[in-house]
């Protein structure tokens, strides 16, 4: 009998022990929650870069520099949620106010700007720069030529009539705080034209008047440190895409790798006249200001630090700047490194064909993404045929368009440059390959943005001129490298054309067609979140965080 009771206990520890088991390996498993999910579209990345290269007026700078950052947030939060302190406090779940410190608000970012906080409502187009009550044919009766103006806010009277309040009036105590800590920067700044740079931008913020500033900005080349502030992106209208919203970034310089790409910079007017249109479309001639450089970001704030962020940009965003000195392009090293390697490594293994897996590589992801920004400052500006601006031609349509041109021109850009033999150690498959890899990366934001349906835009186009295939089986793609060549010169052709035409109808067809995903695409994109594959990366950030030992 003592030996039946051993024998039926040990069946029941083994039971046990292996029930345990499977609980264990269950719970490592269990599902994750909404907001979990979301929480798992970000990695997290420290900002930081190597500070021993600072002077003692420069380690005394930074802190200067991020109280003014600061400021800039709130200035952000109150341009684009009204109503932050009323959902922040009605948030009990602290991981549902972990993304809503994310997405600077109750609405994803990453999701076509869908409500994740409960009892909030779809977001309004107009942010906070109109009255939400506002009707399309008020704002058109409206007469006052500032409504228009990117430094204004649309608001009402004691009489419930629409008025214009400038920027600089309506945000005054916050943007005085700010140029005070400028002007305090500037005067620690030791390179010349930073400090007048610092100057000149601490007085714009008072005045809404940036273009003295912006030339600036692009005069000085040798300062470390530089501080980009302002209200500079119109995204966040959606309404008119016509109000700026703040934003600023603290960065430091890597100036050898920015010297190592100056022979590019000098390349500027030869690759804008190699553009594969006819020469009408190519006479704007580019500034002779025009650089390329390269910084590890240490601050985001406002605008920048929301949602997808980025890995680099062209400033300024003023055409006449532009066409008067030019533009730089700046690449985010740091930044671009993290998502290489949280991001895109692991979306190619998933989705590019094993044979090919070996062309993707963090140079070429950098010589892409830097000819990109390239790109959005070459091209066309006005058109050829008196429809004014290519902006106001397009008028909705201009930003998809836009993104297309830079996009598709990177490509364009690096190709010819291999070709001339000034891509030194490449080899242009690498970057035919990572560029498709990137595609996938970028896709994954869907069509909520203009850069999402450029995306669309771009991966149909390439699918219908045969430009890689998919296995099926494998659900790998492959590159054939030159019918993606021919596909790159015929969009490119195609988009600047529209482009120099201010053709809208051709504009709209190409989005109306191409700017949506497809089946076949969406389950693949199913496949990366399934692997936990995040879509974009969050900041960890502050002078703390900044050194990297």
């Amino acid at each position: 009998m003592l030996k039946k009771l051993i024998i039926i206990s040990l069946i029941f520890s083994a039971f046990l022990f292996i029930q345990c088991s499977q609980n264990k390996k269950d719970e490592g498993q269990k599902p994750q929650t909404k907001i979990e999910k979301l929480l798992s579209n970000y990695a997290e990345v420290k900002l930081e870069t190597d500070l021993s290269i600072l002077n003692e007026n420069q380690n005394e700078m930074l802190p200067v520099l991020f109280e003014a950052a600061k400021l800039i947030d709130e200035l952000y939060w109150a341009q684009t949620c009204p109503k932050r302190d009323e959902i922040e406090n009605s948030i009990q779940d602290k991981k549902v106010l972990k993304y809503y410190k994310y997405n600077y608000g109750p609405w994803d970012r990453l999701n076509g700007m869908e409500p994740f906080v409960e009892g909030v409502g779809k977001r309004f187009d107009g942010a906070n720069f109109y009255p939400p009550d506002m009707s399309y044919q008020e704002f058109n009766e409206f007469d006052d030529l500032k409504k228009y103006s990117s430094y204004t806010l649309v608001r009402r009277n004691e009489l419930g009539n629409l008025i214009t309040v400038p920027y600089h009036e309506a945000y005054k105590q916050k943007l005085v705080k700010i140029a005070d800590l400028m002007n305090k920067a500037s005067g620690l700044a030791q390179d010349p034209g930073f400090k007048k740079y610092l100057k000149l931008r601490a007085n714009a913020l008072l005045t809404d008047k940036y273009y003295e500033s912006n030339i600036a900005w692009m005069e000085m080349k040798d300062n470390l440190i530089d501080f980009i502030v302002g209200p500079i992106e119109d995204t966040e209208d959606r309404l008119y895409y016509t109000k700026t919203s703040y934003q600023s970034m603290i960065l430091v310089k890597d100036k050898e790798f920015s010297r190592n790409l100056e022979k590019y910079s000098k390349l500027l007017n030869y690759l804008q006249e190699e553009l594969p249109v006819e020469d009408k479309y190519k006479t704007e001639v580019p500034g002779n200001l025009s650089d390329i450089m390269v910084y590890d970001v240490i601050n985001c704030s406002g605008y920048w630090n929301t949602g997808g962020k980025k890995i680099a940009i062209t400033l300024p965003t003023d055409g006449q700047v532009q066409l008067k000195v030019g533009s730089r392009k700046l690449q985010f090293k740091n930044v671009m490194e993290a998502k290489f390697d949280k991001i895109l490594m692991p979306i190619s293994e998933l989705l590019i064909a094993n044979d090919q897996l070996k062309h993707v590589k963090a140079k070429a992801f950098f010589e892409n993404t830097m000819f990109y920004e390239v790109g959005s400052a070459l091209g066309i500006k006005n058109t050829i045929n008196g429809k004014g601006s290519v902006r106001d031609a397009l008028k909705d349509q201009h930003n998809v368009i836009s993104e297309c041109k830079n996009d598709i021109l990177s490509l364009f850009f690096v190709t010819k440059l291999y070709e001339m033999g000034q891509m030194n150690g490449s080899d242009l498959m690498d970057n035919y390959v990572t560029y498709m890899a990137d595609v996938f990366r970028s896709v994954r934001f869907g069509i909520s943005n203009d850069q999402g349906v450029a995306n669309m835009i771009r991966f149909y186009y390439f699918e219908e001129m045969g430009a890689f295939t998919r296995d099926k089986k494998s659900g790998r793609y492959s590159i054939d490298f030159d019918k993606m060549k021919e596909a790159m010169l015929k969009l490119a052709e195609e988009i600047l054309v529209i482009q120099g035409d201010g053709n809208y109808e051709a504009a709209k067809k190409l989005v109306d067609e191409k700017g949506f995903i497809r089946d076949e695409l969406l389950n693949d994109l199913y496949r990366l979140q399934k692997e936990r594959i995040p879509k974009d990366i969050v900041f960890i950030q502050g002078l703390e965080e900044a050194s990297k030992e």
